[in-house]
């Protein structure tokens, strides 16, 4: 994807902001759930990939992982990440603005945490077209905010999270797909600006039958 949208201005603009070193931790609750359901490392997506936590992380683990973000920039430091740690043949960057084109291929795990953007995008479309990229056995992962934080871009607004039933509803998944996570835990987060919170997401982890 070459093209420039508002996703890419957006996108491009925050990560230029942030420290490089941003992000570079495995979000938690992907941890946890990766290593209590999928312990078996394979073909991973990671949609929305930012500085490459996860990525980085699943791939230190054996998995081989295709990492998706609208930035360039982020991108840069992920590969960037990827050759630090050891890791870049399993690190595949990749750019994607998701409204517009999705990565080929399906994948044993498929990752979509905190994928939120204060640009106008399709967003329960993306989600169910990353439910169609599990393969056979394997996981959706999709973790969410369902709570503001002080750093927010929308700190201060009058924001509705659905709650967890409801975005597994909006997936829109055929029979047989198996729920092994529906529900909103709370959670100490640190922000870009080492501020701490107690905040709620939304943790849906679905199996796709073999």
């Amino acid at each position: 994807m070459n093209s420039t949208t508002d996703s890419t201005v957006f996108w491009e603009s925050h990560y230029a902001k942030l420290p490089p070193q941003w992000g570079t931790r495995p979000n938690a609750v992907l941890a946890e759930l990766v290593t209590a359901l999928a312990p078996t490392p394979g073909a991973a997506l990671d949609l929305g990939c930012g500085h490459g936590g996860d990525a980085l992380w699943l791939a230190a683990r054996g998995w081989d992982v295709t990492a998706v973000d609208v930035s360039a920039t982020a991108l840069d430091r992920v590969a960037a990440g990827a050759e630090a740690t050891g890791t870049a043949d399993r690190v595949h960057p990749a750019r994607h603005d998701l409204a517009e084109t999705f990565p080929e291929g399906s994948f044993g795990l498929v990752s979509a945490s905190y994928f939120h953007t204060p640009v106008e995008i399709p967003r329960e479309e993306v989600l169910r077209r990353a439910a169609r990229a599990v393969a056979p056995g394997g996981l959706l992962l999709v973790v969410e905010h369902a709570s503001l934080a002080p750093w927010s871009w929308q700190a201060g607004e009058d924001v509705h999270f659905p709650s967890p039933g409801e975005v597994l509803a909006s997936l829109r998944l055929d029979d047989g797909w198996h729920t092994e996570r529906c529900h909103a835990p709370r959670r100490t987060a640190g922000g870009p600006d080492g501020r701490t919170a107690t905040v709620t997401d939304n943790v849906i982890a679905v199996r796709r039958p073999l």
